[in-house]
Formats: structure tokens, C-alpha cells, sequence
């Protein structure tokens, strides 16, 4: 199982970015999906996340900017950030609960990490 994300980049402040995880690999099915974030010298903490069938939770800090969503027919989540802030940025990784055959129990996989940078 490989979790691929992609989107980040350089964005004024104000500005928006969509970030993109596919999930691919042999799997029975996937659960809870999410993108948390780490800014330099600080721990990794959670964004946002999105159950299966599609109900959402976020920080205190991007709710109403940010949106997280999933395609369950592409194996593939969603961050769409509106009205980015400097302290918005940070590494972002997706984070997905897969479960790999029907007789395992569900583990949790990461991708890579994707660099959102906010400045102007």
C-alpha cells in the first residue's frame, strides 16, 4: 500500500492550493482518511479528516478555509485550502486507515509529505 500526495507549492498569502493523496496497492478497503500537518520545529498535528462515508472534522485554526474531501472510486482524498495564512505553512502528509485483506485489522499508512509554503 503507497500513499502518493501532490499539490504543494508557493502561494501568497490569501491565496489557495488543492492538495491530492491517492492511495494505491492490493487492499480490502479504506477507511478514515486525513491530512495532518508539521511546521519546522513543531510536531506533527492533525488538519483534517474524512470517514468513509464522508463525514468531516477539523483544527480550530482552518475551519472555514479548508476542505478536506474523497473520491472512494479513485482511492483518492482531498485538501482544498482557501485564504492561506504564512502560518499555514508546513510539510503536509495524508494519512489513510487500510485495511489489507478482510482477515487484518486496519493500519495506518502515510504519504510522503507535500511542502506548503505561504509568503508573500
Amino acid at each position: 500500500v503507497q500513499l502518493q500526495a501532490s499539490g504543494g507549492g508557493l502561494v501568497q498569502p490569501g491565496g489557495s492550493l488543492r492538495l491530492s493523496c491517492a492511495v494505491s496497492g492490493s487492499f480490502f478497503s479504506i477507511n478514515d482518511m486525513g491530512w495532518y500537518r508539521q511546521a519546522p520545529g513543531k510536531q506533527r498535528d492533525v488538519v483534517a479528516a474524512i470517514t468513509r462515508g464522508g463525514t468531516t472534522t477539523y483544527a480550530g485554526s482552518v475551519k472555514g478555509r479548508f476542505t478536506i474531501s474523497r473520491d472512494n472510486a479513485k482511492n483518492t482524498v482531498y485538501l482544498q485550502m482557501n485564504s492561506l495564512k504564512p502560518e499555514d505553512t508546513a510539510v503536509y502528509y495524508c494519512n489513510a486507515q487500510v485495511q489489507r485483506t478482510w482477515a487484518e485489522t486496519r493500519r495506518n499508512y502515510w504519504g510522503q509529505g507535500t511542502l506548503v509554503t505561504v509568503s508573500s
